[in-house]
């Protein structure tokens, strides 16, 4: 991750950013629209169909295990792919740019956490979801933002986005620490060493994505037999990938990384985040009552979600701007940070996908999942929307008559 493009073929930030804005709240309104199908889908006379195609196996794999391992690992590729061109020379490139979505990112991370294992410390066996509340989903939030216009500040956009993925990169750190099953060592041997050609194929300056995305197979097969979760193969692709042009002429044209990030964003965005939505978001509310929704699970993830992220990410920043450490975004009001933290609390696609890594074989804790997560993201995202509106009329000059 040390290698940086020459200055003739980067974008100006500018743009980057206006494109990122459009691609991820396209990507978060159509994320919207596929959740709302999977619900009205699951909850009407097709349900026993929709499951069933769900369960239906395609070679190896079920539907639903080819949607969570293998479409989601090019969701993984890349969100690598982006933490990797911020931290090397986007928003995150150098540590003071770092320093206040890293703190609030923290923040929003351990707060929930802890709320949730408050809820869940007397069932032992749900004490493994606590990672679940923890999650920021980027193009849901931004999608959100889109929604709202010019009445949030571009600083705030961009310190959603940062904020988010580094919330991803921790993300990524805990499914590998924490929810990887039993290691078979062959598999996980060849994996590496698959991942150590990619990364001498970045060292000779190799810059076609062909071989990069060979490999990258290989590399996803071995690890989805190693007992890591498959989806971290396209995260290890993404930081192989270069970030350099070759040089001579065609130096001037754009990064293999940024080739393949611009190539996958719409094809994430409007397919497989969708998909794994329309997939996983659906569950049935029959014999849904307040008593099921006041389970340790369902609550922990809900106040994790709404008070957690709230609590953690603004508090977090609060101390950071206070205690002199770095600067509140420009242009902005504490309560419309405020509400920018209400909206951290959409946790919805890394959330789902972290539950089911936590209870995959509790089919019931899954669906307590799902409505903690839909309970927590839907009221994190109403209150967050009225709190950006209302700080918008709140920081109108008033004109003396």
């Amino acid at each position: 991750m040390s290698e940086r493009p020459p200055a003739a073929a980067r974008r100006p930030a500018s743009a980057l950013l206006r494109a990122m804005f459009r691609g991820e709240a396209s990507g978060g309104i159509a994320l919207m629209i596929a959740a709302v199908a999977a619900m009205v889908v699951a909850n009407s006379p097709l349900a026993p169909a929709y499951f069933a195609a769900l369960k239906t196996y395609v070679g190896p794999l079920n539907v639903l295990h080819w949607i969570n391992d293998a479409l989601m690992a090019v969701f993984f590729l890349l969100v690598g792919l982006e933490i990797k061109r911020e931290f090397i020379e986007g928003q995150l490139s150098t540590w003071p740019r770092r320093m206040l979505p890293g703190i609030a990112a923290a923040g929003g991370m351990i707060v929930p956490a802890l709320i949730y294992v408050a809820f869940n410390i007397g069932t032992p066996a749900t004490l493994r979801g606590w990672a679940i509340p923890t999650a920021t989903d980027i193009a849901f939030a931004l999608g959100v933002l889109a929604l709202l216009g010019s009445r949030v500040p571009i600083s705030l956009k961009i310190f959603l986005t940062a904020l988010a993925i580094i919330d991803d990169l921790g993300a990524v750190a805990i499914i590998a620490a924490f929810y990887t099953a039993d290691l078979a060592l062959l598999w996980l041997a060849a994996a590496l060493l698959t991942l150590a050609a990619l990364v001498v194929l970045n060292r000779v300056g190799v810059t076609s994505l062909v071989p990069y995305i060979i490999l990258g197979l290989v590399l996803w097969l071995f690890v989805l037999k190693s007992g890591v979760h498959a989806t971290l193969a396209g995260v290890a692709l993404a930081l192989t990938i270069p970030l350099r042009v070759a040089p001579g002429p065609a130096a001037y044209g754009h990064p293999p990384l940024v080739t393949m990030e611009h190539a996958l964003h719409p094809w994430v965005a409007f397919l497989v985040v969708p998909v794994f939505g329309f997939a996983n978001a659906g569950v049935s509310l029959a014999g849904i009552n307040l008593a099921a929704v006041m389970q340790p699970v369902p609550l922990g993830i809900a106040a994790g979600l709404l008070f957690g992220k709230l609590v953690g990410v603004f508090l977090a920043t609060w101390i950071a701007v206070k205690a002199g450490l770095t600067d509140k975004p420009d242009n902005a009001s504490w309560t419309q940070v405020f509400g920018i933290s209400l909206l951290c609390g959409i946790g919805f696609t890394m959330s789902l996908f972290i539950g089911l890594l936590a209870f995959p074989d509790a089919p019931a804790l899954q669906d307590q999942v799902k409505i903690g997560v839909l309970m927590g993201s839907l009221t994190s995202g109403l209150v967050g929307t009225l709190v950006l509106l209302l700080a918008r009329r709140e920081e109108r000059p008033v004109i003396a008559r």
